[in-house]
């Protein structure tokens, strides 16, 4: 398996001890998914941290669990599924207090788990938006991925569509792009069905 990726500040992307290499390929849904096919489901908001390329991340499941991390994500400039350099640390509810106090722009969305995608349905300003995304281990197995025919549009190299540039779009732009891929606002449901 290959590690490098490209540039990150004029280093190769490899992961280390405390990052990995995110592969990850994303596409438009035009609708949230049936409830009977959801193996999993959580809600989630992140905090951008501002000035920063840290995300604060609390996900409540159904089942009353609670995960709070912190992620720092290193993109790289290129195409293809080799997002960059992610690393996580998992954090007590204390600790999530202290850096939720920080400046930040917020996102929430319900995350549900369609095997082989995580389909995120979008809440807030970003209502209506419905994306779906496939992890990977090797850019062989991203590559060969085929997506399910729901997919309306891969935006995998559309930086429009990551966490940090969407919590930052207005809902007049969110409009805009959407229909850049043939998605109308009106539409959209607003939950899953």
């Amino acid at each position: 398996m290959d590690d490098k990726a490209g540039g990150v500040q004029g280093q190769s992307v490899r992961a280390g001890k405390y990052s990995r290499v995110e592969r990850e390929r994303r596409f438009l849904l035009p609708r949230p998914p049936g409830l009977s096919a959801v193996t999993a489901a959580r809600v989630i908001t992140d905090r951008y941290v501002v000035g920063t390329r840290l995300r604060l991340r609390r996900a409540d499941f159904q089942d009353g669990r609670c995960e709070l991390k912190l992620t720092q994500k290193v993109p790289i400039p290129r195409p293809g599924a080799v997002q960059g350099l992610i690393t996580n640390t998992y954090l007590s509810p204390a600790e999530y207090d202290v850096l939720a106090s920080l400046p930040a722009a917020v996102l929430s969305k319900h995350r549900f788990s369609v095997p082989p995608l995580g389909v995120d349905v979008f809440d807030g300003h970003l209502r209506g938006l419905v994306l779906a995304e496939a992890e990977f281990t090797s850019n062989e197995e991203a590559q060969s991925f085929a997506p399910p025919a729901e997919c309306v549009a891969e935006v995998t190299d559309d930086a429009r569509f990551t966490g940090g540039q969407l919590v930052r779009a207005s809902r007049q732009e969110l409009f805009g792009w959407l229909a850049e891929y043939g998605l109308h606002p009106e539409g959209f449901q607003d939950a899953a069905e």
